[in-house]
């Protein structure tokens, strides 16, 4: 009797034990998928788009200043944007009263007195294909010898009709500026012009457009390596044959003037295919991804949005810990602070007006380390906020970096810019089928986004490069990446100033 108990009591053991083991699992299954629910553009990386699917949790509205939520369209203080008079019309045309007076003469007699008012319109004139016959003369000189003029750079063999530069460049323009698929693109065209040009020969463009800029993104890609402070990038982009899972990476190195692609993966010998081999004495902004730090002979400047989207998901896990939202609000300050100091032409941020947000924001990271403890295990999975902790302890240099130099922006936002028409393009496409047409795509896109920053407007600068004349990047004055000499002071000791 003793013995069956005794038995029984072991089997009970046995079973609570392993459901308790059971229970953990689950519960640690539950909290990851909780997590996964809860990440948002808010407090992660994922793009806004994921915002709205099934089951997600949406961002918190977040108040501007005085409390207020911000509303949409121009805000207070912004430059408003209108269509202004121009003070020289394209062409101007004299409107007089017509008909009778009541009195019974002709208003058409009647005596003028000059304006009284005047209105501008500004709209587009009816486009429509014209085709024009280029005959080419043979002439005789004196002498004996004959001459015949070159052809048209738009022009084919003799006896042929081609489309012109301009037909080209809305073609070039409307795929790759606003990613209008083949067939859509030679639909608008036709609507446009009365003519529609085949699908294979619009899709062709690509290649040809690509070629036509390779020697501009030679260049842009030479004024990358050259340039002291980049932004780089990189995001999943569905490119070529295979399932759905497969996917591409687009890399992008740009600066507020510089915008340059590259289609790989995401793995070190794709980052070393790019740009980031050649460089030297640059420093990267970017986000924590664990590539970036496999080269030697660059500075990092960790992106500032991506930790306080960090920060506001470690809110979200602790919600009755202050140092989340402390250190957040001392590295906005810190921000803050770069922004004034690069309005105020200043090639630091200055000691003294950083001194306070600077100890808010080491003693916040000192209370977080002791509150979020590591985990026992060498390799032991770690809190992803012990991980952001131990990163704005021991990577401090590399996260308050444009406190040093007010030519560092503190944030990849520009990297973000120039990657953002590539999701749009996918959500349109779905999938792009060629990878060779993808890279032709965004080498075009490089260097019409680098026009772009420079103020040139992106249908000139297509039609040129399909003309054979590419707009060129302007080299600058000054490509030496030695940094002014206040900051060379400061960096060697502002960090370590005001310890806490």
């Amino acid at each position: 009797m003793v013995a069956a108990l005794q038995e029984a009591n072991a089997r009970l053991r046995a079973e609570n034990a392993e459901l308790k083991a059971q229970i953990a699992e689950q519960a640690e299954k539950i909290a990851r998928l909780e997590r996964l629910v809860s990440r948002n553009s808010g407090n992660s990386s994922m793009p806004p788009s994921a915002d709205d699917l099934p089951g997600k949790k949406p961002p918190e509205r977040r108040t501007g200043q005085g409390g207020m939520k911000r509303k949409p369209g121009k805000q207070p203080g912004a430059p408003g944007a209108f269509l202004a008079w121009n003070e020289y019309p394209d062409k101007t045309e004299d409107v007089f009263p017509e008909g009778i007076c009541l009195c019974g003469a002709d208003l058409g007699d009647a005596r003028d007195l000059g304006v009284k008012y005047s209105h501008q319109v500004t709209d587009l004139p009816e486009a429509r294909a014209v085709t024009v016959q280029h005959d080419r003369h043979e002439v005789e000189c004196a002498c004996g010898r004959r001459h015949v003029p070159e052809a048209l750079p738009q022009a084919g063999v003799p006896g042929t009709v081609t489309y012109g530069l301009n037909f080209q460049a809305w073609c070039v323009f409307l795929m790759v500026m606003h990613h209008v698929p083949v067939e859509r693109c030679a639909d608008i065209l036709e609507s446009m012009s009365g003519t529609r040009p085949s699908d294979g020969w619009v899709h062709g463009l690509l290649e040809r457009a690509a070629w036509a800029v390779a020697a501009a993104n030679t260049a842009i890609r030479a004024l990358i390596i050259l340039a002291r402070v980049i932004c780089g990038d990189e995001t999943p982009l569905r490119a070529g044959p295979g399932p759905k899972q497969r996917k591409k990476y687009l890399h992008v190195a740009c600066t507020n003037l510089l915008t340059y692609y590259f289609l790989g993966e995401r793995d070190l010998p794709s980052f070393r295919a790019f740009v980031y081999s050649d460089l030297h004495g640059t420093v990267i902004v970017h986000d924590r991804y664990q590539n970036y730090d496999s080269f030697a002979g660059i500075s990092h400047q960790l992106c500032c949005q991506h930790l306080l989207r960090d920060l506001e998901d470690a809110a979200q896990t602790y919600p009755d810990a202050i140092w989340p939202g402390q250190i957040a609000g001392a590295l906005r300050g810190l921000i803050h602070a770069a922004n004034l100091a690069r309005d105020q032409d200043l090639a630091a941020v200055p000691a003294d007006r950083a001194a306070e947000d600077l100890k808010l924001f080491r003693r916040g990271v000192a209370v977080g380390l002791s509150q979020v403890r590591r985990v026992p295990g060498a390799k032991t999975k770690q809190p992803p906020a012990r991980t952001l902790l131990e990163c704005l302890r021991h990577r401090e240099a590399d996260v308050l970096r444009f406190l040093t130099d007010t030519a560092i922006p503190p944030t990849s936002n520009q990297a973000e810019r120039d990657l953002r028409p590539a999701k749009t393009q996918q959500k349109i496409s779905g999938r792009l089928r060629s990878e060779k047409t993808t890279r032709d795509r965004y080498a075009v896109r490089g260097y019409a986004s680098t026009a772009v920053k420079h103020g040139i407007a992106v249908f000139t600068a297509i039609r040129d490069a399909l003309a054979g004349s590419p707009w060129m990047p302007p080299v600058p004055a000054s490509t030496s990446r030695k940094p002014h000499p206040k900051s060379v002071t400061y960096s060697n000791s502002y960090i370590t100033q005001y310890a806490a």
